[in-house]
């Protein structure tokens, strides 16, 4: 009778318990979409910190690993700002790690911050206009991602300094990233080993975020060098021994073989010495190679045909050869979890709306550049993006491939280590080539301002579900270990001995430096680096204007003839 009481008592209770629980869980919810609105409001009152930061960064246009200005800008601001900086990361001057908060979770917030060679181009001109002749620019729009990785930290770091929220945020910067030049360093030297989750910010034409096997291409960069001896070209040349013979014979080598490698390769190449002059048989040579595929095992293969490709053309010509890694690259793996819960809040901050200003620049630049659509700035959301399917599909002659990839990114290696996403924002417009002056147009203009706000807040909402709700972190843990690591570990493309190429790209920045410092940003006198380089926005040819006009009639005239063929 006594257990029967007792039952009857629990059971009585249960409801009440559950219901409670229930009552807590929806409190703590309540309480974390209002410090959620609070971050997105405070990201808004600091969009003019976030243009600012954009637009100094664009005008600094520094490329890989020379990134000085940036170096010292950034770093300045953050220590101002509270956090610990590190500097001189992994070896790499421009390189740190900024820290705020203490102890766990620890979160790491980044982005890249160098250029592309010769795509200087003024903002908001919708045809090539450079600043500098000849110089870098944000072709790729790196300039961008650092201003919304910092206005969204601040507004989370405020709320944790208020609700006294533990937990620590890391700012860190991918310097190099064109040359896929330092990440895998970052994790070799340990610089991410304590950390419990990253979130990438990168540049794009929508606001979104995928997860899984993005379907891209790892890499591994690589310089042959060649010696041979000099000669007289004229009075001697049977004394000489060309370096350039043997560069050119391994360019030539490789191109034969490039027809029997797997259709999933990528590789390109540069001779970045060529010798001194014609007179003189050269002695030293180098060419410099991008081995791209789509896994590990593939990538390593890649490049030991290229090695023996360049062996042969030192027994053909009689000279020597070394080669170096430059950087490296898997291919990225993001995390579900986390990807899911920034989609949703993705879905709660929308797109940005769009001027006539704006979407007359995109309209008008994909019509210059020939892009496949020119529809302007996207209106409408991704979904969310999903894995790439890696399953191999059996070709003819029963070789079984993997499908094809494109470009490569080296937060693989960060996402390989620990739970990633890479966060995308619309800040550039759709439809251009990439790593291009055009890419270069937007970035500096109310599209990229714009961009990087939204971006922000989206950013800002998951990092505090990343510090208020545990599970989060715990399912993508589990995601990591038991499903992306499962089969496949992690093994660097670099050994111990590799050091950082920190002297790729000198020779231009001092060339190209002095010449950039007269356009560089002065916020104190200009509101807007627009004002400052006196641009019109937007500044659009009458042959532009004309084509969007007809462009945009042809649109509504299709869209009135669907209408009617619906109605009807």
């Amino acid at each position: 009778m006594k257990y029967c009481t007792n039952l009857l008592f629990v059971l009585f209770l249960l409801p009440v318990f559950v219901f409670g629980q229930g009552k807590k869980a929806a409190k703590g919810g309540d309480k974390i979409d209002k410090l959620k609105a609070e971050a997105v409001a405070a990201v808004e009152a600091n969009a003019v910190q976030a243009q600012q930061i954009n637009d100094m960064l664009f005008s600094f246009a520094e490329l890989g690993f020379q990134e000085e200005e940036s170096f010292k800008y950034l770093t300045t601001l953050l220590e101002k700002e509270g956090f610990t900086v590190k500097k001189g990361i992994s070896g790499i001057p421009t390189a740190w790690i900024a820290t705020w908060g203490s102890g766990k979770p620890l979160i790491a917030v980044g982005s890249d911050i160098d250029c592309i060679p010769k795509a200087s181009q003024k903002p908001g001109v919708a045809y090539k206009d450079p600043i500098v002749e000849g110089a870098p620019g944000h072709g790729e729009g790196h300039n961008s991602g650092q201003a919304l990785n910092i206005v969204a930290v601040l507004a989370v770091k405020k709320l944790m300094e208020r609700e006294k929220i533990p937990g620590t945020l890391m700012l860190w910067p991918g310097v190099a990233e064109e040359l896929v030049g330092t990440k895998a360093f970052y994790v070799r030297d340990g610089y991410f080993k304590d950390v419990d989750a990253c979130i990438f910010t990168h540049v794009g034409n929508n606001l979104g975020v995928s997860w899984g096997d993005n379907g891209n291409n790892g890499l591994v960069s690589v310089r042959f060098n060649f010696e041979g001896q000099a000669a007289h070209a004229a009075g001697a040349p049977w004394r000489g021994r060309s370096a350039l013979d043997a560069v050119e014979l391994m360019n030539i080598g490789w191109n034969f073989r490039r027809e029997h490698l797997e259709l999933t390769q990528r590789s390109h190449y540069v001779i970045s010495d060529g010798g001194d002059q014609p007179n003189v048989v050269p002695s030293k040579a180098a060419v410099w190679y991008y081995f791209r595929e789509r896994t590990y095992p593939k990538i390593k293969k890649l490049f030991e045909t290229g090695v023996k490709i360049a062996e042969g053309a030192a027994l053909m010509t009689d000279t020597k050869f070394t080669y170096e890694i430059l950087g490296s690259a898997w291919p990225v793996h993001t995390n579900r979890v986390i990807a899911a819960a920034a989609y949703d809040n993705i879905k709660k901050v929308g797109l940005p709306t769009w001027s006539d200003e704006d979407q007359l620049l995109a309209r008008a630049s994909q019509i210059e550049l020939q892009a496949p659509k020119t529809e302007g700035l996207a209106t409408k959301l991704d979904s969310m993006g999903m894995p790439t399917s890696s399953a191999p599909v059996v070709m003819m002659g029963g070789q079984a491939m993997t499908p094809m990839g494109g470009g490569s990114d080296d937060i693989a290696d960060i996402s390989w280590s620990l739970p990633t996403i890479v966060l995308r924002y619309p800040s550039n417009i759709p439809g251009l080539p990439g790593h291009h002056w055009a890419n270069a147009i937007s970035m500096a203009t109310p599209i990229a301002h714009k961009g990087i706000v939204y971006g922000a807040k989206a950013e800002a909402m998951t990092l505090l579900d990343l510090l208020l709700k545990p599970e989060v972190l715990k399912e993508a843990w589990a995601y990591y270990k038991d499903e992306q690591t499962k089969d496949i570990k992690y093994e660097p493309l670099i050994s111990p001995k590799e050091q950082p190429a920190i002297y790729l790209n000198k020779k231009i920045m001092t060339e190209f430096k002095p010449k950039l410092e007269p356009f560089y940003y002065d916020p104190a006198k200009y509101k807007t680096y627009l004002e400052q380089l006196g641009i019109k926005y937007p500044t659009v040819r009458d042959d532009q204007r004309e084509a969007v006009k007809k462009a945009v009639e042809k649109e509504k005239s299709s869209a009135a003839k669907a209408g009617s063929s619906r109605s009807e």
